[in-house]
């Protein structure tokens, strides 16, 4: 069955040229060749152990770094056993989207713990359950913004670049102009810029908080800015940062979205992920995709409904406002159980550890020369740094004392700190770069 194709490959070729391409090789252009796997080089006649040595062998290639010091907007955090014994249970493990929800009254259940509990997190009114990851959500939100006369959109500058360019491909293809703002020098929105940006055409306006750089954003000054000109604002966040700051619901953002990644998901190559989706009240009716209510049946038992969404979401897809219709359930529910077992108390000592390693490390490299701080803005736990050499070579020469470093960004490195980073790895990796860097 693996070798099963259901199209003839003279559908494929037809499939193939519609898109404008000359092969099924060009879908995967992006990916760099080096990283391409044609076919498994395996002997025919092999038994299933000499297979699974094998592949293990291939596996093993695969390096798995003890210190990483990267973000970007996927982080390494720990995850209590609890978690993968609760989600692992085979009752919980399936994608497939319940048709005939009512009778899945489990699945229901835990969507609807899992929209409580995002609420809570951040100050909300409503949350959906459905949405792939993070840069969908982005994309998603301001789509929701859009009006019969507002419909452009002004991203700050600030914004993770697979955000912006996911928000520009949706956008792209509803006919939305899209204005990103740059960011001023200190790597926080500009906020005058976007003021001046914000015409009585925009329908929404996306601050990223804390931003790509790290910086910790002014966003009660830009949700001024955005409302004073009838703009909405989507603020995007990451969960863990809401156990020490201010919630999107406490600034008077609209729409709230993020990548719920940190909570519970390992890295995975990257994904699958989860995105978070919130609004106020006003707007609970325009979250695309699948939200729980809970009701009473007949007999006066409690139970759960889809609730609040159109049919057309899931059959008529041309009158749909959106065609998000998967069921993210088991990632939602492992952000469910990681917050259950992290208690609110438990994400605010993750949020509050993992800023203290990173002004720690962003203290310590501060001391090693060429590696001044690009923003004197507050941070959360993640930095920008010059770099006195190339930023790859540096990168390439730790990856080989075994530590994974920040991403090269703008010249510098961008550094992240969770609460996985010791002291002792702390001070390893700047010795390892002092010593590099000196060469």
């Amino acid at each position: 069955m693996g070798s099963y194709v259901p199209n003839t490959e003279e559908q494929r070729e037809e499939m193939v040229a519609t898109c404008g391409l000359s092969s099924t090789d060009d879908l995967f252009a992006v990916i760099p060749p080096e990283a391409r796997v044609a076919h498994l080089d395996l002997p025919a006649g092999l038994s299933e152990m000499e297979v699974r040595a094998q592949m293990q062998a291939v596996a093993d290639e695969n390096v798995r770094f003890p210190s990483v010091f990267r973000g970007a907007g996927a982080y390494r955090h720990y995850i209590p056993a609890i978690v993968t014994s609760v989600t692992s249970k085979e009752e919980f493990v399936t994608a497939y989207t319940p048709y005939q929800a009512e009778i899945s009254q489990g699945v229901l259940q835990s969507i609807f713990e899992y929209q409580t509990q995002i609420c809570e997190l951040t100050g909300m009114d409503s949350s959906n359950a459905s949405v792939y990851d993070g840069t969908t959500a982005a994309a998603e939100a301001v789509l929701m913004c859009k009006g019969r006369t507002r419909t452009g959109v002004v991203l700050s500058g600030t914004t993770n670049p697979q955000v912006t360019a996911v928000v520009k491909t949706y956008c792209e293809s509803r006919g939305v102009h899209v204005i990103v703002v740059p960011p001023a020098a200190d790597l926080s929105t500009d906020v005058d810029a976007l003021a001046a940006e914000t015409g009585d055409d925009v329908a929404a306006v996306y601050v990223q908080s804390p931003n790509y750089y790290g910086v910790i954003e002014d966003v009660e000054a830009i949700v001024a800015v955005a409302h004073d000109h009838g703009a909405k604002v989507v603020m995007g966040f990451n969960p863990i940062a809401l156990g020490m700051l201010r919630t999107p619901g406490e600034m008077g953002v609209d729409i709230a979205v993020g990548e719920g990644q940190p909570l519970g998901l390992p890295l995975s190559f990257g994904g699958p992920y989860l995105g978070i989706m919130c609004a106020r009240h006003e707007l609970m009716r325009k979250l695309p995709g699948r939200m729980v209510g809970e009701t009473t049946d007949a007999r006066g038992n409690r139970c759960y409904v889809l609730t609040l969404q159109a049919r057309e979401q899931h059959i008529r897809r041309e009158k749909a406002s959106s065609n998000i219709c998967s069921n993210e359930a088991l990632c939602a529910m492992t952000a469910s159980v990681y917050l259950a077992a992290m208690g609110p108390s438990g994400i605010r000592q993750v949020a509050e550890s993992s800023a203290a390693h990173a002004h720690y490390l962003a203290e310590r490299l501060a001391g090693v020369p060429g590696f001044s701080l690009r923003s004197s803005r507050p941070f959360f736990h993640e930095f920008l740094t010059e770099c006195p050499t190339r930023a790859d070579e540096l990168v390439s020469a730790l990856a080989g004392r075994g530590i994974l470093a920040g991403l090269p960004v703008d010249d510098g490195i961008l550094w992240c700190c969770t609460e996985m980073n010791t002291r002792s790895q702390i001070d390893a990796l700047v010795a390892a770069v002092r010593e590099v860097s000196a060469r």
